[in-house]
């Protein structure tokens, strides 16, 4: 029989004419937000841990599934969560903080934000501020959300993290037809949520993250099924395979799922086909039969435990209010018996036995209780009779009540001992075995909504007749009594808990007998009609006749030696005195037969046989009688009562006459026997006295011990409260700790980048706060300052430096005060050339500003300097080119020349410019031009060591002539040296010969 199922569950769980297909999902599109989401959502749970794990999934997740991913976390509400940037590394989907009404949105990944409570109501998210104080549990609330809204395309994925939020939550993913993944907990940081979550409810695929990544993308990127439409159970293409589905269960388990509603039966087997990809459902028929574990996953797949403690907590106030209190009234010592059929996991069978236990308890009595828990799935059963749940069950039960009926151990609670022994866990099937007998309580809930009608009425006869006269039956919300209705009346409307008004044992014995050879899932026998009830005769006027005649004189009485029934005549053994009536029967007995009463029925009270007295005489009228006082216990009786007092009537011994033929009576009772039972009497009512006495001391301690007790529990409740807060904390801790940790890990990285760069660089380096104390160094500096390993802390101030530089504090602390950047040329001690530059950055603290020294050698530069004002010195035009003919460096006297000539700017004639490209230029009109881009070339190129030409430059106020001289660089960089110079004086002191001896023109 099944167990437990959302009470709220989709529509389509409950139609018998829905159409149940099989199609590929939506197409993977970002809908515009007036569009509702219809692709699958995925809720990922995590908490201690999970940051790593969320991370590798991500990793591996293709960003075009088409699915909406939700991520739940135990968030600090005091803290800006980093989640978004950290994750946003990992994905190429984009991340964002969930905002109140925020539409799901297609390969998008939504996170929870710090402080928020979060739903999902249609395809919009939902936000609620977290509660200050008690157990939150945001996991379970999304996925119990999801599953309401989004049924079969809700895939729930619960990762690291420590408690057992989530475990509630997928047990109602998992009865909407959703799918359930659970990181393997020897692969999560802290195995507390997927441990709890995989024996809570049945997961679909369990791995490691990266595993749980390729599952999830194989099981939203495929087709959800292919083939076939599943219209309906008795289609041709459905119709063969269900059947031949219905009869491996059956072979295997016993249990005949024909009897339940095809559209749930069909449903369920469309979840498996999704899970294994089974093209059709024959396809899936063979994989079933070749399969054990398949058998046994679709068996518990179509039970569907879904149950909580005190579920419909109205339900359960009237039966604390209305039903128990009755039955513990009226309770005798055979005690009270109930019945919780298809319990599942036993949620609801405790929760009725903590109602009776708080009812006696208030009743300050006590009587036996026995509650027969039943299911037919014994794994269910097994956890049941563990009695260890989670601690998600906090949401559930009050604080009074965990602290009296449970212990916490290591982050779970277990049923108190004294609960455990009120129940009896029993496999049964309530359609298919024989029904419990005397019952006064009788519950069954959302287990027939799933059943054919003629099973539900089945079952609901059986109920009927385990149920004792006057007892109570509760139901689910979405169940009904059909054609029973008559036979109870209900205690509120609209409540779902009944009294039984009357009962038919011969009909529901027929009934299980016929049904018992039936096949319900047979059409052609189900709608045979119930047997015709036979009528009664009446038996009162026997009764009466032969109590008169044939039976001796008795009463019932109950436990507290009421009168309950009179029997026979009864003046012999009855005796009404004077005053205000009573019903005690101490006080209705003759005074010879109060202690022979009393000791009887006390015998009985302990030993639960009859008891017997001996002979005791009797005044008869004028005479005596030899009677025997005789008790017997009354087990189940119908009236409340506990035993029977019979007064049976002996024959006499040797009866004895007088002379004159008077009987005289044998054994006259004996004067001092009676002083005797006086004296007795009195004693025993001294007892009484200081018995009543001490009662009334042990009374009043009682009370102080109650009153100490209630301050326990209440303290006790504070403290469990504060262990609650104080976990949740914990656990958003570790969830900032993660954060950080990341944060530092990336710090880290970028902090070796950092120290690897400065290294490659090799520059002079040194770090210090703002009270100069230093803080980092390059080795490079330690020449400059005298530092090692371990100065850190120091002042700046306490290292001599191998610098010129007296200003050197000064400029660092004036930096820091004004926060601009200070540059100076220094020269070391050794004669190396420093280009200091001192720069500030901002410190950890608000306002406070740090400084970083970095020292570049400038030799190359002063050498070059040096060189530079070397050539400037020169009279001659020096100019310097590359190997392209490219003119890198210039004098002086060669920028004042091209100023002279009409290039101030040096477009032509400056550095950057191609002196060859010039020249050849030139060279198609000038000769020399030419010369002189041919040897310049050839110098270039190393085909001559130099070259030299005279060349006439005239200016319009005097002749002039110029000796051009190139010669090569010996460097690796190649290039030339290209000087002009003056020879016109030279010219006209030689009478116009040139140096080679030519004549020099005109």
């Amino acid at each position: 029989m099944a167990g437990k199922s959302q009470e709220q569950a989709p529509a389509r769980a409950e139609s018998d004419a829905e159409e149940l297909e099989i199609a590929p999902p939506a197409p993977a599109l970002l809908l515009p937000p007036d569009e509702p989401f219809a692709g699958r959502v995925v809720a990922i749970g995590a908490s201690a841990g999970g940051l790593d794990a969320l991370a590798r999934v991500f990793k591996a997740l293709p960003p075009d599934t088409g699915a909406a991913f939700v991520v739940i976390q135990h968030l600090s509400p005091d803290h800006k969560s980093m989640m978004a940037d950290l994750l946003g590394r990992y994905t190429e989907m984009p991340v964002c903080v969930a905002e109140h009404d925020m539409a799901l949105a297609a390969n998008r990944v939504h996170l929870i934000p710090p402080g928020k409570m979060m739903r999902v109501a249609g395809d919009r998210l939902q936000l609620a501020p977290k509660p200050e104080h008690g157990l939150t549990l945001p996991i379970d609330t999304f996925f119990g959300s999801l599953a309401e809204q989004f049924a079969d395309r809700a895939v729930a994925v619960v990762l690291s993290g420590t408690g057992s939020d989530g475990s509630r939550g997928v047990q109602e993913i998992n009865a909407a037809g959703g799918i359930f993944y659970v990181q393997d907990p020897t692969t999560a940081k802290f195995d507390g949520m997927p441990l709890s979550a995989s024996q809570a409810a049945h997961y679909d695929f369990m791995g490691s993250a990266e595993a749980l990544a390729a599952q999830l993308t194989t099981q939203l990127v495929s087709p959800r099924a292919e083939g076939t439409r599943l219209l309906s159970p008795h289609a041709p293409a459905v119709a063969q395979p269900l059947d031949a589905i219905h009869e491996i269960l059956l072979h295997s388990s016993g249990i005949d799922f024909r009897q339940y509603k095809p559209t749930t039966v069909l449903r369920r087997i469309e979840r498996r086909m999704q899970v294994l990809h089974c093209s059709s459902l024959l396809d899936y028929r063979e994989r079933l039969a070749g399969s054990p574990d398949e058998q046994v996953l679709l068996r518990r797949e179509l039970l569907i435990p879904v149950t909580r403690f005190f579920r419909d907590s109205e339900v359960y106030d009237l039966l604390a209010e209305q039903v128990i209190p009755e039955l513990v009234t009226r309770a005798g010592p055979e005690g009270i018996r109930a019945w919780v059929a298809c319990c599942a996991t036993g949620e609801e069978a405790y929760s009725i036995a903590i109602l009776f236990a708080e009812a006696f308890r208030a009743a300050g009595r006590t009587r036996p209780v026995k509650i027969f828990a039943t299911d037919v799935e014994q794994q269910y059963l097994d956890h049941a009779a563990a009695g260890l749940y989670p601690d998600t069950i906090a949401a559930e039960v009050s604080p009074e009540r965990l602290s009296q009926f449970f212990i916490e151990r290591q982050g779970r609670y277990q049923v108190q001992p004294e609960l455990r022994q009120m129940i009896i866990f029993a496999r049964h099937n309530v359609i298919a075995d024989p029904p419990f007998t005397r019952m006064n309580l009788v519950t069954c809930r959302n287990a027939l909504i799933y059943l054919e009608p003629a099973a539900q009425e089945s079952a609901l006869r059986r109920l009927q007749y385990a149920m004792a006269p006057g007892a109570h039956l509760m139901l689910g919300p979405s169940e009904s009594l059909g054609e029973l209705q008559r036979d109870f009346q209900p205690l509120k409307a609209r409540s779902k808990v009944y009294r039984l008004l009357r009962r038919d044992r011969s009909a529901a014995t027929m009934d299980m007998r016929g049904l018992h050879h039936t096949r319900l899932g047979d059409p052609a026998k189900r709608g045979s009609g119930l047997p015709p009830l036979m009528p009664r005769p009446g038996n009162d006027g026997a009764l009466a006749l032969l109590m008169q005649h044939y039976a001796p004189p008795s009463v019932v009485v109950s436990e507290a030696r009421q009168l309950m029934r009179v029997y026979g005549d009864t003046r012999q053994l009855l005796q009404f005195a004077e005053g205000q009536a009573t019903l005690d029967l101490m006080k209705l007995l003759p005074r010879d037969l109060v202690p022979v009463a009393s000791m009887l029925l006390q015998g009985i009270c302990t030993e639960r046989s009859p008891q017997r007295s001996a002979p005791i005489r009797l005044p008869d009228g004028d005479g005596w009688c030899r009677v025997q006082l005789v008790a017997r216990p009354l087990d189940g009786s119908d009236d409340g009562g506990f035993a029977m007092l019979s007064l049976e009537t002996l024959p006499e011994r040797g009866a004895a006459t007088e002379p004159d033929g008077t009987p005289v009576p044998a054994d006259p009772p004996d004067d001092r026997y009676l002083r005797r039972i006086e004296e007795l009497e009195r004693d025993l009512a001294v007892m009484h006295d200081n018995l009543q006495a001490t009662i009334e001391e042990l009374e009043t301690s009682n009370e102080e011990l109650q009153a100490t007790n209630e301050e326990l529990m209440a303290s006790n409740e504070e403290l469990q409260s504060t262990n609650e807060e104080l976990q949740s904390v914990n656990e958003e801790l570790y969830t900032v700790n993660s954060e950080y940790q990341e944060k530092v890990d990336v710090l880290n990285s970028v902090n070796a980048d950092l120290e690897n760069v400065s290294k490659a660089a090799a520059i002079p380096t040194v770090f210090v706060d703002e009270q100069l104390r230093l803080t980092r160094f390059t080795p490079e500096a330690t020449p400059l300052f005298h530092l090692r390993q371990g100065d850190e802390g120091r002042s700046i101030e306490d290292f001599a430096h191998r610098l010129d530089y007296p200003s050197l504090f000064a400029d660092l602390r004036l930096t820091l005060e004004r926060g601009s950047v200070t540059e100076r040329e220094v020269r070391s001690r050794s004669g190396q050339w420093w280009l200091a530059r001192i720069q500030p950055y901002p410190g950890r603290s608000p306002g406070a500003s740090r400084a970083v020294m970095t020292f570049v050698n400038i030799d190359s530069v002063k050498d070059s300097e040096r060189l530079q004002a070397v050539i400037d010195s020169l009279p001659q035009h020096v100019a310097v080119v590359d190997l392209h003919g490219a003119i890198t460096r210039v004098n002086e006297a060669w920028r004042r020349f091209a100023t002279e000539n009409g290039d101030p700017a040096e477009r032509r004639t400056g550095p950057g410019s191609n002196y060859l490209r010039v020249c050849a230029e030139a060279a198609l009109s000038d000769a020399d031009a030419r010369r002189a881009h041919e040897g310049l070339t050839a110098v270039l190129e190393g085909r001559i060591p130099m070259f030299q030409m005279h060349y006439p430059c005239h200016a319009p106020d005097q002749k002039r002539w110029f000796l051009m001289y190139a010669a090569p660089i010996r460097h690796s960089a190649g290039g030339a040296v290209v000087s002009h110079v003056d020879i016109s004086e030279w010219v006209r002191l030689s009478g116009g010969s040139l140096p080679d001896g030519s004549k020099a023109n005109a």
